[in-house]
């Protein structure tokens, strides 16, 4: 390790003889000088990890020094000593973006606490993460042994997802990589437990989660309030570890009071998933109830065109009397036009916006070379949708709701999964395109690859014929046809994908925030 170079620049400097020779018993390399002048030119000649400024000095004050230094060195860090502490002098030297802020008289163990906050920070973190990760390991893979409800897959996921975002801030490989196994181990175990489990959940079963079709009801209505208004922004397409960087943000308006996580039917597919949200039910149910309103796959046309149609639908349904507007947002243009006008949604008991980014920017990412390259994993993917969301509109939104006082629910209809290995199938023309679940006649497929339900009323989904089935892809695998197989898996393989059966899309989160 090289050495690290510190400058004290302190017009007493004689006196500090004794802290500077236990620096440099610590191995520290440390230069001194008693002015302002003198320290800007050092900087200038020689280059330090660290500068340690006194505020009072003859001549350059500490605080000219420091802002003549950053001027040139913005990354230098510099730790502040004072006698005094004014408020001013706190405020412009934080202004000036100091690293520490120490008041004299300083002993040597303090200015030892501030170098390793600042220059051993990142190290320190490290090793500590990895330390408390390869201990969280052995109770995460003990759990896994042992997981056998929804709640408890709940809280394993999430588990999950912490490390996931803990890990992806340090240097080490070896542990992401531990992650890794841990999560396909995890996602292996969740679709056996999906396929001796969903079937009765649908069942209407007393031990069954919260689902799509259920949500409304059972979380969203509790919630409205005729006196404050509530608005709902459904994300289209937001996994958990996405929901939690985004939430960062979310937390500087509005303050979480409630995450209620619920798991996404399947398909974990928009046009099944979110219709489910709004109308409060099961696909089959939308089709026999609405078939004006409801698509199967194989029809022509938009399967989403009528979400605001189904929710009037269900607020009558639940003899609801409430005012609710509904928006979809699906370009820049209409989430700035809302922004713009957002304050004539006041008068609403409910506003409901979906936003249509997310799932826009995973079919970008197949199809784009441009975003296969900026999201090109996890980690990436996670780092671009939180850029859009600090620069879109519908921040802005959430900052107008908060003025207003308006109750804030963050939902999404289903994640997303990075699909690695393909599966072959083999099916009739008419069959779906969707590369995580296929339906319809004469499916062929590898049984041990996929959720296959050959009655598909037996979990809510209509048929598109007479001996029509349904089947999942598990894990991150993706369905692929045999005729030309090579150019289709070098497409479509680590592009991100739903419909089928994982962790990823199928826990997902549903939070209620208020004003602060």
């Amino acid at each position: 390790m090289n050495e690290i170079s510190i400058l004290w620049v302190d017009d007493e400097i004689d006196i500090l003889k004794p802290h500077i020779l236990f620096l440099e018993k610590k191995g520290y390399a440390v230069s001194t000088c008693n002015n302002g002048a003198d320290a800007i030119d050092i900087c200038e000649e020689k280059s330090f990890d660290m500068v340690f400024l006194d505020e009072n000095m003859p001549g350059l004050s500490g605080l000219e020094t420091l802002s003549a230094i950053k001027s040139k060195h913005a990354n230098l860090p510099i730790v502040m000593i004072t006698k005094s502490e004014e408020e001013y002098i706190m405020e412009d030297a934080i202004g000036n973006k100091i690293a520490d802020y120490l008041i004299k008289p300083v002993n040597p163990h303090q200015i030892l606490l501030s170098l390793k906050k600042n220059l051993d920070h990142s190290r320190l973190i490290s090793e500590k993460t990895s330390s408390n990760y390869q201990q969280e390991f052995r109770k995460i893979s003990m759990d896994l042994a042992m997981v056998n409800s929804y709640k408890e897959w709940i809280d394993l996921y999430k588990k999950l997802v912490y490390w996931e975002l803990e890990l992806e801030n340090i240097n080490d490989s070896g542990m992401i990589e531990i992650l890794e196994s841990q999560k396909q181990e995890a996602n292996s175990l969740f679709y056996k437990f999906i396929k001796k489990n969903y079937k009765d959940w649908i069942g209407d079963s007393t031990d069954a989660p919260i689902l799509s079709n259920n949500l409304f009801k059972k979380v969203i209505l509790p919630e409205i309030n005729k006196s404050k208004g509530t608005l709902l922004v459904v994300i289209d397409n937001l996994r958990y570890d996405q929901f939690y960087i985004i939430e960062q943000t979310i937390t500087k308006y509005y303050k979480k009071e409630e995450e209620i996580p619920y798991f996404s039917i399947l398909p974990t597919a928009t046009q099944y998933a979110r219709n489910s949200i709004f109308s409060g039910l099961m696909p089959l149910e939308m089709e026999q109830k609405h078939p004006n309103l409801w698509k199967n796959d194989t029809e022509e046309g938009g399967k989403n065109l009528y979400e605001e149609d189904f929710l009037q639908a269900q607020l009558k349904r639940l003899r609801v009397d409430i005012k609710a507007e509904y928006y979809k947002i699906t370009n820049l243009k209409s989430g700035k036009q809302l922004a713009d006008n957002f304050n004539s949604i006041k008068e609403n008991d409910l506003t409901v916006i979906v936003y249509n980014f997310v799932d826009m920017l995973s079919h970008a990412k197949t199809e784009m070379e441009v975003i296969k390259e900026l999201a090109n994993d996890d980690k990436a993917y996670r780092s671009l949708s939180n850029s859009w969301f600090i620069n879109s509109p519908l921040l802005e939104i959430i900052q107008k709701a908060q003025n207003l006082g308006l109750k804030l629910i963050i939902t999404t209809d289903h994640g997303t999964i990075n699909s690695k290995v393909p599966s072959k199938v083999i099916g009739d023309k008419n069959i779906s395109s969707n590369l995580r679940y296929k339906t319809g006649r004469s499916l062929t497929y590898e049984e041990k690859e996929v959720y296959a339900i050959r009655n598909p009323k037996e979990i809510g989904l209509p048929s598109l014929s007479i001996n029509s089935s349904f089947i999942f892809a598990k894990e991150d695998y993706f369905f692929a046809y045999p005729n030309n197989f090579n150019h289709f898996v070098k497409y479509y393989k680590n592009t991100y994908q739903h419909g089928g059966v994982s962790l990823e899309e199928m826990i997902i989160p549903c939070a209620i925030f208020v004003p602060k």
